[in-house]
């Protein structure tokens, strides 16, 4: 017997611009209630089904840490970092505002893995999705 099997981390729907809109407002609220303080930006862009959230940090620098070995000045090499995004996440939107997809972004691979919400499984909302990723803000 054959059965049709929904892969959570294929395909998807274009977002609709007010699903945009309200996707940003709900993440940067979120982000503004539970993380004030752990970071200067959030940016939450949107592409195709595909919704990104980067997080900037003001970067901590030693006085003694020597870059002379990088040739920039210490506010040169603050600045680039304050530019410089952390990826947290990327949500793919399947067409129903309250469960997204999530991908984790691994520095080491430097790609998004597929990864499970919280809760235990592959859906979940934005907000969910922000908490989870959050632990570079930390």
């Amino acid at each position: 017997m054959r059965g049709w099997v929904s892969d959570p981390h294929s395909g998807g729907v274009k977002i609709p611009e007010q699903v945009k809109q309200r996707t940003k407002q709900r993440i940067l609220a979120y982000a503004e209630q539970h993380y004030a303080g752990k970071y200067i930006r959030i940016d939450v862009r949107f592409k195709g089904y595909f919704c990104y959230i980067d997080a900037y940090k003001e970067p901590f620098l030693p006085d003694s840490y020597d870059l002379s070995m990088f040739k920039i000045t210490r506010s040169e090499y603050i600045e680039r970092a304050k530019n410089t995004p952390i990826h947290l996440c990327r949500l793919r939107y399947k067409g129903n505002e309250e469960k997204w997809t999530k991908a984790f972004y691994t520095y080491s691979n430097e790609k998004y893995e597929p990864s499970v919400f919280n809760n235990g499984t592959f859906y979940g909302t934005p907000e969910e999705a922000f908490q989870s990723s959050a632990l570079y803000l930390d």
